[in-house]
């Protein structure tokens, strides 16, 4: 993400480079602040990428209860208080300006996709701010595992399965996945180092075939953007953050907001925060 935002259609790509890496999480929020958008995989590389979503407060029990019962599309990192728009995570961000994209969400339709929601906060919104695998690819990166995504200047394909989550209260919906990729010979790195980060979804939920997740066609992703993969390259899949986004449209909600898939909250916070050794 040098600063340079290309929209392609259908698809916005972002180009990532070594300037964006090396962002202090300030300076990344400042420059989405300023209008900058598009997928954050890379950008401040080593601090830890978030998940978003605000719910009115008479639905923050469910939510966190859904959280509870689903940890693995659902780590929460930290929940603010009703109107609050600031976070232990990130000294002195604002949660409705610091993203490089938002969602608005009325009774389950998306309408609207803003770079900044001051103008639809309310004072009754509670924010949950949820794990994202963005954060391990550093270590995926460190044990030689390719990020294809990255590689390619794309935002992570992300898919609907068939696999229904532990519903609570009037909250139901499926489970959402990234996939990425994986070299054979990379494959045994890529599930032990994710597995070493259980606050940021941790292993795989499944490698191999996508239809034993209700999967029909990789390259038709529900969010995100297709990625070309090797030959031999076996498909990999994690829980997804963007899972609460499925349950919006499940449960419907009167109101909500969350980030724009693949374009997330950067928090101050080190990687190796997260890593259980």
């Amino acid at each position: 993400m040098s600063g340079t935002h290309q929209d392609t259609g259908d698809r916005a790509v972002v180009l990532v480079d070594e300037d964006a890496r090396a962002w202090r999480p300030a300076t990344a929020r400042s420059r989405f602040r300023e209008g900058l958008t598009g997928p954050t995989a890379g950008v401040a590389a080593g601090h830890t990428q978030v998940n978003l979503i605000s719910v009115p407060a008479d639905w923050a029990y469910e939510m966190l209860l859904f959280c509870t019962r689903n940890p693995k599309p659902c780590p929460v990192l930290d929940v603010t208080d009703a109107g609050a728009w600031t976070t232990v995570l990130a000294d002195g961000a604002d949660l409705r300006t610091d993203l490089p994209r938002y969602r608005v969400w009325r009774d389950g339709e998306l309408v609207e996709e803003p770079t900044d929601v001051r103008a639809h906060w309310r004072d009754d919104l509670v924010t949950f701010l949820i794990g994202c695998s963005f954060t391990f690819e550093w270590a995926l990166s460190r044990a030689g595992v390719p990020i294809r995504h990255v590689e390619q200047g794309r935002n992570v394909p992300m898919y609907v399965t068939g696999r229904p989550c532990r519903p609570a209260g009037r909250l139901r919906g499926p489970t959402v996945v990234p996939m990425r990729p994986v070299p054979p010979r990379y494959l045994s790195a890529a599930i032990r180092e994710t597995a070493l980060l259980p606050a940021v979804h941790g292993g795989p939920v499944h490698c191999g075939d996508p239809s034993a997740l209700g999967i029909a066609d990789l390259s038709r992703p529900d969010f995100g953007d297709a990625v070309e993969p090797e030959p031999d390259d076996i498909p990999v899949f994690w829980a997804c953050g963007v899972t609460p986004q499925a349950v919006v449209m499940a449960s419907r909600p009167p109101f909500a907001l969350t980030h724009a898939p693949g374009q997330m909250f950067i928090t101050d916070e080190r990687d190796e925060r997260y890593r259980v050794v």
